[in-house]
């Protein structure tokens, strides 16, 4: 009773706001089944490591070695791209290779941030590590803001996956008022054409080699993301990339929840700048999203075949949420235009896309700062 009572004296509102905040996620996680597999470790996480006196960050940063140096934090992104890559299927885009662009347009947001973010005061190493949360992709995040030494990584890796999970609730209003109704109901044909095995197989092979001559400091993330495609595709090794899929992905996933609440601890991340970071992150989202929607516009000026912008808002990244987001739209306004191919096309090419923004930012800002 003795230590309950010291343990309730040393309760600080802040660690109840931990509490809230975790609270939140677990139920983000559970009645609205979003990255369960992530906010639920993370949602519980955080509850953990903010009670009093509690031993749990320390034996959390022990276990996944996450202390000063941060290894574990390259190491599992890295892992958890095998796992995307084995999830991904590239047909849709190598049938139609000019959906490319907009995942390439879609990455406008970091750039955009990057910039709003150094002007808001915030050194570079740090605005550029919260610009790539408009990456929309989580393990990138983590690899840019840990190889660039950020200050807020805590608050990065949240707001990243965060965001992720809240795609469904961030894009749809900001498509509606990028697009109009006509646009949006924009029918595109998918022909359906089948992609060779030896296409398949060479794909990653190619891409690798080029992001790797393009943006080196982008090759880890691209070819890890890259080998668990080849695994999939090659055709010889189906249990492993069954493995890669499941157990990997949601393991690694669930490490990376975990490991991130042990950065919640109230007093580092209840601060000014982590509100700042997380608005931030949703602009970058927003501007993401406006990019891929605006330069499927502009290319409507000059094509005869219509694009239906909507697309566009699928180059952020966010697999597969993003695609189904941007499929459910379209059926809403009509239920017979069936957008997923096309979304997931841009869905993927975005994937690609943010891997090699976020290299070039490493590249660009680190020899800048002479870091790597």
């Amino acid at each position: 009773m003795e230590v309950l009572y010291e343990n309730l004296l040393d309760i600080q509102w802040q660690q109840v706001v931990m509490w809230i905040i975790g609270a939140v996620l677990i139920y983000l996680a559970i009645a609205k089944e979003m990255e369960p597999t992530l906010l639920l470790p993370m949602g519980f996480g955080a509850i953990l490591v903010n009670l009093p006196n509690s031993g749990a960050k320390a034996v959390i940063d022990h276990l996944f070695a996450i202390g000063i140096d941060g290894s574990s934090h390259e190491l599992f992104p890295l892992l958890l791209f095998i796992g995307i890559g084995a999830m991904i299927d590239f047909e849709p885009l190598l049938t139609n290779p000019k959906l490319m662009i907009f995942g390439a347009a879609a990455q406008f947001g970091i750039f955009f941030t990057l910039c709003l973010a150094s002007l808001l005061g915030f050194d570079l190493n740090d605005a550029a590590s919260i610009a790539i949360i408009g990456a929309a992709d989580g393990p990138t995040s983590i690899f840019v803001g840990t190889m660039l030494n950020s200050n807020y990584l805590a608050a990065i890796m949240v707001a990243a996956y965060s965001y992720m999970a809240l795609v469904p609730i961030i894009q749809p209003p900001i498509i509606k008022l990028c697009t109009t109704k006509k646009e949006r109901l924009i029918r595109m044909e998918y022909t359906g054409k089948k992609v060779s095995k030896l296409t398949k197989i060479i794909f990653p092979i190619a891409v690798t080699v080029i992001v790797g001559l393009v943006a080196p400091d982008a090759v880890a993330l691209i070819g890890f993301l890259m080998f668990g495609n080849l695994i999939r595709e090659c055709g010889v090794l189906n249990s492993l990339s069954e493995t890669a899929q499941k157990v990997l992905a949601n393991l690694i996933t669930i490490l990376l929840g975990i490991s991130i609440s042990s950065r919640m601890v109230a007093a580092e991340f209840l601060q000014w700048e982590t509100l700042l970071i997380l608005g931030l992150g949703l602009v970058a989202f927003i501007f993401d999203t406006f990019g891929g929607i605006m330069i499927a516009k502009l290319m409507n000026v000059f094509s005869k075949k219509k694009i239906n912008p909507m697309i566009g808002a699928a180059g952020i990244s966010a697999f597969p949420m993003s695609a189904r987001v941007v499929h459910k739209l379209g059926l809403e306004e009509d239920n017979s235009n069936f957008l997923l191919m096309h979304s997931i096309g841009v869905n993927v090419s975005g994937q690609i896309a943010s891997v090699i923004a976020g290299g070039l930012i490493l590249s660009i800002v680190g020899k800048m700062l002479g870091i790597g």
